[in-house]
């Protein structure tokens, strides 16, 4: 696994000195760009475009041809684990997705298998395997996969939820079953991404998404534990380089110091969270990632400018940071002010590194 020509992102998540701070955004690739929804009608549904490596693959690549992004991310879904689980995954307009066979009874819990990542995940190690190819060593590929609770939380809901209720109640009622759904789930989690590294994915990151909706005590014992679990599991050395991975709880940074003594190589931070005052707490036990808040990017194009600042100036001229939204980027983003918002990170943290010099 030859180093990619722009290796500033794996230099960031590793803490060694870069020159600017690169920055890559969740779903960069996706609705708020007019060639992804071009795409999209051509593969005829989302799970289809999931499914379609050339087509995975198409729209991994467009962010990247629009802006000078220093890393890519597959193009899949979280859900792809679950679905391969024999859940039956489907999308609904308007309605985001759902399973048609949501966890119910104890014998389907029961029942649960690890899915072969090579067999019923292969369309995804196809895809790898392709961006790979496509990118040329031009930049890091980062492979992914959801948390175990937060793939959890889909199994047994059904899909999305306002109040988590069937999930709690079957962590308070029937903690053996959850957990059993979390051990097989992180099973296939360190198996999913495994692969991935083989097919050629540089650095890995595990979207806890809905970790934060859990009690202090319980996010350690049915999230974070199963994280761990995954981390130990997973390849971190490939051709001779480190693999390295991000763990990012959304609604975390109550549990920054357990993020970061996880065995993570870099910690995903949202919105919420005081990136300079992360930064002092953990010191350089890990790398930081984020944290934008995506609605800034909603703004004017200097507003956007003034808050990526902001971020930079808070976290300052130190090794270890890698730039990005403190969640996904929303569909109605203005593409243009992306392109700010890349420009600003580069030009701004440049120029930070100069002065502290």
């Amino acid at each position: 696994m030859s180093r990619p020509k722009n290796d500033t992102f794996l230099r960031a998540l590793l803490r060694q000195p870069t020159d600017y701070t690169p920055v890559w955004l969740m779903r960069q690739a996706g609705r708020y760009l007019p060639e992804y929804r071009e795409t999209r009608k051509r593969a005829g549904s989302f799970l289809d475009l999931c499914k379609n490596p050339s087509l995975a693959c198409e729209v991994t690549l467009q962010p990247l041809a629009r802006y000078n992004l220093d890393a890519a991310i597959l193009f899949s879904d979280i859900l792809t684990v679950p679905d391969a689980m024999g859940l039956g995954l489907y999308f609904s307009e308007g309605e985001g997705p759902r399973f048609e066979r949501p966890l119910k009874e104890e014998w389907e819990i029961r029942n649960l298998a690890v899915p072969d990542p090579n067999l019923e995940l292969g369309y995804v190690m196809d895809a790898v395997s392709e961006i790979r190819r496509a990118l040329d060593g031009s930049v890091p590929l980062i492979g992914f996969s959801g948390s175990p609770w937060t793939l959890a939380c889909y199994m047994v809901e059904g899909g999305g939820s306002d109040d988590y209720r069937k999930i709690k109640t079957l962590l308070y009622t029937r903690p053996d079953l959850l957990h059993h759904i979390l051990d097989i789930t992180a099973q296939a989690v360190t198996a999913y991404l495994n692969a991935q590294i083989e097919a050629g994915a540089q650095a890995v990151m595990i979207f806890d998404s809905w970790g934060g909706v859990l009690a202090h005590d319980a996010y350690k014992t049915f999230s974070l534990a199963y994280m761990r679990r995954i981390l130990a599991g997973l390849i971190r050395e490939k051709d001779g380089e480190r693999v390295p991975a991000i763990v990012f709880t959304k609604g975390g940074g109550l549990w920054l110091e357990d993020i970061a003594a996880s065995g993570t190589d870099a910690v995903g931070l949202d919105w919420t969270v005081d990136i300079g005052a992360a930064r002092r707490q953990v010191g350089d036990r890990v790398a930081l990632q984020g944290n934008l808040d995506p609605s800034v990017l909603f703004g004017s194009p200097e507003a956007v400018a003034e808050e990526a600042r902001r971020v930079l100036d808070a976290f300052g001229p130190h090794p270890g940071h890698v730039f990005n939204l403190g969640h996904g980027i929303s569909l109605h983003t203005p593409p243009d002010n992306v392109s700010v918002l890349v420009q600003t990170v580069h030009a701004h943290s440049r120029a930070l590194r100069q002065q502290a010099e």
